[in-house]
């Protein structure tokens, strides 16, 4: 049994079960402890070590192996490894009527919580900064992680680590240094796609308690101080740190219909330049695909739907100017919003712009000028925006 926030829990060796321990004596010393619940059940199924968490596939079992309760799939790695998935399922058939409900062991007052139907909350409980506890709702934290130190990268002014194929910016709370060595302890916020690490100096428990803020915070990044295992805590403001790892995190999800499903073609003959400005169009949140010709541009155009089409004007063969022509010559990509890049901005062009059918036209250089004319052309404005704009 263990006992693990007054209750005690039956412990299941998952070497003896699945029979791969030779006999040997298992030390209660060593190891791991995964607490699983299964319905009604929780037990803890005890492990050697952890390694990380994985996204994987769930491949079925072979029909031959089927009748094994213990495992529920398997899946391949990426190194080609093939591996068993447990089934939690099985190992609490395993378990029987002793696995079958967690036993109190709260003292009066934990009770008396209970009866009276008072909500608790599950709260992370970790130090930050000093010596004073702190705690954050656990629902709202998505992984805990101890990062070794040297996977930390500082990077345009800010510190950030590759997590999951991403970069995720790392917020530390006041007074709390980030390791130069070891582990770094790290809270881990995810929402819609997006991840921000909150760096601490101590993960401390996970406990149930009724949440009372009875003092409200003085300073920023705190809601409050509630007492949590007979101490004061201070309750974090989540909210507070959340735009610091990405200012729009709160107003992204308004900006993603009119933004993040527009796509754009960026038709350019310089390969510098294309480059240079993909990643800017990316940023912005829009999908891109480039064209090094006016041709392939409208090969593109025939065979995949766009938004809005960002094209040079100095071009071989077919230049911007008769690139937008030959667009609107053609019925069904007549309304096609079109936006003219050029080095010069000249009344001239312009104009000329304005007589092939650009709906804007921007100077190469002036990138917020043309994410400016790309979010007014994807936004569906009626009409050719005043091109006017441009050449101020």
């Amino acid at each position: 049994m263990l006992r693990l926030r007054n209750k005690l829990l039956p412990l299941i060796h998952l070497k003896k079960l699945l029979k791969i321990d030779d006999g040997a004596a298992s030390d209660p010393e060593n190891g791991f402890i995964v607490v699983t619940q299964v319905g009604s059940q929780t037990f803890g199924i005890v492990v050697d070590g952890v390694f990380h968490t994985e996204e994987i596939v769930v491949k079925p079992m072979s029909t031959k192996l089927r009748h094994i309760d213990m495992f529920s799939g398997n899946t391949i790695l990426g190194d080609g490894a093939v591996i068993m998935i447990i089934d939690p399922n099985g190992i609490a058939k395993a378990l029987g009527a002793s696995g079958s409900s967690a036993h109190d062991m709260g003292d009066e007052n934990a009770g008396h919580h209970i009866g009276s139907g008072e909500q608790t909350t599950s709260l992370l409980v970790f130090r930050a900064g000093s010596s004073q506890p702190k705690a954050v709702p656990l629902g709202l934290v998505t992984r805990l992680e101890e990062l070794p130190a040297d996977k930390i990268e500082f990077s345009n002014g800010r510190y950030m680590v590759q997590y999951r194929e991403q970069l995720m910016p790392l917020v530390a709370m006041e007074g709390v240094t980030i390791a130069a060595q070891g582990a770094q302890p790290i809270l881990v916020f995810a929402d819609d796609g997006r991840s921000m690490g909150l760096v601490v100096d101590e993960i401390i428990d996970i406990v149930e308690e009724r949440l009372n803020i009875e003092v409200g915070g003085s300073s920023a990044g705190i809601l409050g101080s509630a007492v949590i295992k007979g101490q004061a805590t201070e309750v974090i403001d989540v909210g507070h740190f959340l735009p610091m790892a990405f200012a729009d995190w709160f107003t992204r999800k308004e900006m993603k219909p009119s933004m993040h499903s527009q796509s754009v073609l960026l038709v350019d003959d310089s390969a510098f330049f294309r480059n240079m400005l993909a990643p800017v169009l990316k940023a912005a949140g829009y999908r891109v695909r480039t064209a090094p010709t006016a041709q392939e541009g409208l090969a593109a155009l025939r065979s995949q739907s766009f938004d809005v089409v960002l094209t040079d004007i100095e071009m071989p063969d077919m230049n911007g100017f008769e690139f937008a022509e030959v667009i609107r010559s053609d019925h069904n990509l007549g309304a096609m919003p079109i936006i003219g890049l050029s080095a010069l901005v000249s009344p001239a062009a312009i104009e000329r712009g304005r007589q092939a059918g650009f709906h804007d036209y921007v100077a190469k250089f002036d990138r917020p000028g043309l994410i400016a004319a790309l979010k007014e052309q994807t936004a569906g404005a009626a009409g050719a925006s005043e091109l006017n704009r441009a050449a101020a």
